[in-house]
């Protein structure tokens, strides 16, 4: 199984547990997907648009339960990156896990 990560505030990811689904952040809609990254990819992401945001979520979802709706398509530095043309279904999420803010002003990351 492949895993691929969402970040995103807490408070979007209450919402999509209500609603039965995640149709993604504010940035997700105005590109017209929702963005994921690998766990090569998620750190840096969350460095450059997270940097100092908390409560957070870290995402962890089962890209093979998301069809022909996700594109693998070029992104940073021309490497790929995960994107679901869709909604998230949230039977896909293998599990969610809250992404503190450490000392240094980083994000500390679970074990992916």
């Amino acid at each position: 199984m492949t895993l691929i990560y969402k970040i995103c505030p807490r408070a979007l990811w209450d919402a999509a547990e209500r609603d039965g689904v995640f149709r993604g952040a504010p940035v997700d809609r105005a590109d017209g997907y929702i963005h994921f990254s690998t766990a090569e990819q998620v750190r840096e992401t969350a460095a450059r648009h997270f940097a100092g945001a908390r409560d957070l979520v870290l995402v962890a979802v089962a890209a093979e339960r998301l069809g022909p709706a996700l594109k693998w398509e070029p992104s940073r530095g021309g490497a790929l990156f995960p994107h679901l043309h869709g909604e998230l279904p949230l039977v896909a999420a293998q599990w969610i896990k809250p992404l503190p803010l450490g000392a240094d002003g980083r994000h500390e990351f679970p074990p992916l």
